[in-house]
């Protein structure tokens, strides 16, 4: 009993573990270094950042230095962006790019536009967001601005990436390493790096892809970049995992692990557990597994919390500047009352005749309107119940026809079995005669005569006007026959053909003749059908039939 206890808990924390290991990451890969970095800024204090930065803003704003107070709102703009308030961060980068290109500053406004740029691409407005990008690396190559061309290049390139166009994704990268080799910017190469490593891992060419990692891991050793250090040493460790290299990959993700906690970098510590668990699962040691997979999922929870905190922090600092703003704009608003109420007194007397006659022209020309509302109302009202009216025409009119048709169908069914009746008859009163003549002693017509008969005797159940008779009687009995096969599916066709014929109500006499048979036969035929139909003894075989 312990054991099968025991086997059902592996098998649900080795399910669970499956489901959670391939989920999507917790937190976006798309979460570039240079990102990363900007978050260094104010990260720890966001709110306090803002608060400053925003009295930074007012105080250029009092000392007319235009170009600072643009450079302030990109840096709030960059604060709400990376805290998810989206449109308050497009209003401050909008404002701040209006102020770069009214001053003629080329750089800033390029830079500003390819943080515009990230904005729309995350908010999924890839054609804005490469247009902003476009319109930044004109102004750069027009300044000869190797280092800001390089940037917006890689981030077209990953643009590229995330929309699996990987030759022009490619393209860019590399024209984007050209210019950072140019300056001979390492921390820029190693992105690249990183960047070509990511294209090729997502083209399942891990081994290309583990030599830009690996190029990118070593240019960071060099300048001691911890945090990409990190990020690479993941993707270092994914790489060989796909490759079925579990234990080289264990020991990268461990080194992205203990630099995480030296650096106490939370976001690439929940990356390096989640990466250390998924190595354990595919090594079949599910515990082990389980243990980092809860290690992330508490680092994931505490860096939610404390995100959360901060966002809270945030919004209450921009509801305290927006109230203050209100309270300051009030006062001068009352201030400026102040000043301006002797001359309003002056000229209330005008201003009251000419709103008098304002409103007095309103009036009439509301009540012009109404009315002519009211006309179109009435207007649209009228038409609507003629259209009304001619839909309804039209249906009893469509009525009618459906029943003179059903009439036609009917008296044609009933034409139709009538002139099979006296076909039979006819065939049978034939038949009779033939056989009178063959009754008589002469012998030389007696084998034509026979041939005859068998002729006369098959048309009785010849499906010569059969098939004719069921489409008639199908349109005036719509869907009877699948009712009836619902019934019973082991039905015969001769079977069917009684049944159509005890639907007409005929009586046993047309019945027999009409299928080619006596009376007798017709009595053993009709026992059967019930047998198959299931009908309890004394049920009535017409009434079932008249019921379907």
């Amino acid at each position: 009993m312990n054991y099968f206890k025991h086997y059902s808990l592996f098998r649900f924390l080795k399910s669970f573990l499956l489901i959670i290991l391939f989920l999507p990451n917790l937190f976006s890969q798309s979460l570039k270094q240079e990102e990363n970095e900007n978050i260094g800024l104010f990260s720890h204090n966001p709110d306090a950042t803002f608060r400053l930065l925003k009295e930074k803003y007012n105080k250029a704003n009092e000392q007319k230095d235009i170009v600072q107070a643009g450079i302030y709102l990109q840096q709030m703009g960059q604060i709400c962006y990376h805290f998810g308030h989206y449109p308050q961060a497009l209003d401050f980068h909008l404002q701040a790019s209006k102020i770069f290109k009214a001053n003629q500053k080329k750089d800033l406004l390029a830079e500003n536009l390819n943080d515009l740029g990230v904005l729309y691409y995350y908010n999924r407005q890839r054609n804005l967001a490469r247009q902003h990008y476009d319109e930044a690396f004109a102004i750069y190559k027009s300044t000869h601005n190797d280092l800001g061309m390089a940037n917006t290049l890689g981030k077209i390139g990953q643009l590229y990436e995330k929309q699996q166009k990987y030759d022009s994704a490619f393209t860019y990268q590399r024209q984007a390493m050209s210019h950072y080799q140019k300056i001979n910017n390492r921390q820029g190469m190693s992105k690249i790096y990183e960047n070509i490593g990511s294209i090729y891992e997502d083209l399942a060419r891990y081994d290309s892809a583990y030599f830009y990692y690996q190029q990118s891991f070593t240019i960071n050793q060099k300048t001691k970049n911890q945090i990409a250090q990190i990020e690479v040493l993941n993707n270092l460790g994914d790489v060989l995992r796909k490759t079925g290299k579990l234990n080289e990959g264990l020991i990268y993700s461990k080194k992205a692990l203990d630099l995480a906690l030296d650096s106490k970098e939370t976001y690439q510590l929940s990356g390096a557990y989640r990466d250390i668990a998924k190595a354990y699962n595919l090594m079949g040691r599910n515990d082990s597994a389980f243990h980092y997979l809860e290690l992330s999922r508490k680092t994931a929870l505490d860096i939610y919390d404390e995100n959360s905190n901060k966002q809270l922090a945030l919004l209450q600092v921009m509801y305290d500047i927006t109230k203050k703003n209100n309270e300051i704009e009030q006062l001068n608003n009352a201030r400026k009352t102040n000043q301006i109420i002797g001359l309003a007194i002056g000229i209330v007397t005008i201003l009251l005749a000419a709103l008098a006659t304002v409103i007095i022209s309103r009036q009439r020309l509301k009540i012009k309107s109404e009315r002519f509302l009211n006309e179109e109302r009435n207007h649209v009202y009228e038409t609507q119940k003629a259209l009304m009216e001619v839909d309804l025409r039209n249906k009893v009119l469509e009525e009618e026809n459906l029943k003179n048709l059903l009439e036609i169908k009917s008296k044609e069914l009933s034409s139709h079995t009538l002139h099979v009746i006296q076909k039979n008859q006819l065939l049978e009163k034939l038949y009779h005669r033939l056989e009178e003549m063959i009754k008589d002693d002469r012998r030389d017509p007696k084998r034509q005569l026979r041939q005859i008969m068998q002729e006369i005797n098959q048309s009785f159940n010849h499906d010569q006007y059969w098939e004719e008779f069921r489409g008639i009687f199908e349109q005036v009995h719509q869907s009877f026959f699948d009712k009836l096969k619902a019934s019973s599916e082991n039905l015969t066709a001769n079977d069917l053909r009684l049944i159509a014929l005890l639907k007409m109500n005929l009586n046993s006499a047309d019945i027999s003749s009409l299928l080619g048979i006596s009376q007798d036969s017709l009595r053993v035929v009709r026992y059967r059908l019930r047998k198959k139909l299931n009908l309890a003894q004394g049920d009535s075989l017409s009434a079932f039939i008249q019921a379907l």
